[in-house]
């Protein structure tokens, strides 16, 4: 069984550890198997490409690669700061994701 992660797609994160620390960007993929992100403008790697339909000259290409959901941390929406994540019941009933450093739901 996989554990519940604490990063969605489409969040806001910034690097705590690594060489992109302290960068931040928006994730675009999460991997639930390995427990790992791709994030916008992080974690550069270049990559060669033989000549193909999409790039017909080939060449050298920089993409993202991975990065440890543990060497992340979502930045809240309301103040901008980086924040440790909660989980709690809201008036529905339902399960949010919340900021421990504000206490607003995300």
């Amino acid at each position: 069984m996989q554990k519940k992660l604490h990063i969605k797609k489409g969040d806001t994160v910034v690097v705590t550890a690594g060489n992109s620390k302290g960068q931040k960007g928006k994730v675009l993929e999460v991997i639930k198997k390995s427990e790992r992100a791709i994030v916008e403008g992080v974690n550069l790697m270049k990559k060669h490409t033989k000549p193909n339909a999409e790039n017909p000259q080939g060449g050298i290409v920089e993409q993202e690669a991975s990065i440890h959901i543990s060497n992340l941390m979502l930045v809240d929406p309301s103040t901008g700061e980086a924040t440790r994540i909660g989980r709690r019941s809201n008036e529905e009933g339902k399960l949010v994701r919340y900021s421990k450093k504000s206490g607003k739901e995300i």
